[in-house]
């Protein structure tokens, strides 16, 4: 009878440890971002079930083992952290953690080696809700044109680059909440809806190809960060 006792203890032991085994196999890849485009070295990504923790590499690249049901944050100096609960389908991610405003914050995000490149970060001109109060401008040209110093206003064009061609068109590429948008969206949106603005050039442009050649407008509305 001990005998018989044993040998089911041990075959209990074996299947609890193999479901297990199971249970924590799943493999979670992806990349880590700043300003959509700007890839982040050594941010720290912890598995909350485990409580171990991950760095992405010189490429934003990560690969970090979760269970079921897990959640993941990204945290790095200068940043705010970000945290993500994984659904069952999940295998691979794209995370673009948001600078905290200030330049002592980018200063971080450079002097810890979260940024390879800091012409990349340099080239981004970043504006919040938290610096300026949006709605005190009628529209979003006024308030590119008074807040961000060298970019123009041009037959409402926004000129990042300078005019560099005649023949050709200069304006900067508009994506709001991810989505590319013409002029004659962009007036149509309220500077009260807006809760960050960037404006990148050069080579943080390059995620966007051709089209990002002249420079690009990021904007994130309240609704779109809601969503």
């Amino acid at each position: 009878m001990k005998n018989k006792l044993e040998l089911w203890g041990i075959v209990l032991f074996a299947i609890f440890f193999s479901f297990s085994s199971v249970a924590q196999d799943r493999i979670i890849t992806g990349r880590v971002f700043t300003f959509d485009s700007i890839p982040l070295i050594n941010v720290n990504i912890k598995v909350k079930s485990t409580k171990r923790v991950f760095k992405s590499d010189t490429t934003g690249r990560f690969s970090v083992r979760v269970n079921p049901g897990d959640k993941i944050i990204f945290f790095a100096e200068g940043f705010f952290p970000e945290k993500l609960k994984l659904e069952d389908k999940i295998k691979v991610i794209v995370v673009n953690l948001k600078l905290k405003p200030g330049v002592k914050n980018r200063e971080y995000a450079i002097g810890y080696g979260h940024v390879s490149d800091a012409n990349n970060l340099n080239a981004v001109s970043s504006l919040t809700e938290e610096d300026e109060d949006f709605s005190k401008y009628k529209s979003i040209e006024d308030l590119i044109r008074g807040r961000f110093a060298g970019v123009q206003i041009v037959n409402g064009e926004i000129i990042i680059r300078g005019v560099s061609s005649i023949n050709s068109s200069n304006a900067a590429l508009i994506v709001i909440d991810g989505v590319i948008i013409n002029n004659s969206s962009l007036n149509s949106l309220s500077t009260s809806d807006i809760k960050n603005i960037n404006i990148i050039k050069d080579s943080g442009a390059a995620i966007y190809g051709s089209r990002g050649a002249n420079g690009v407008v990021l904007i994130e509305t309240k609704t779109g960060k809601e969503k």
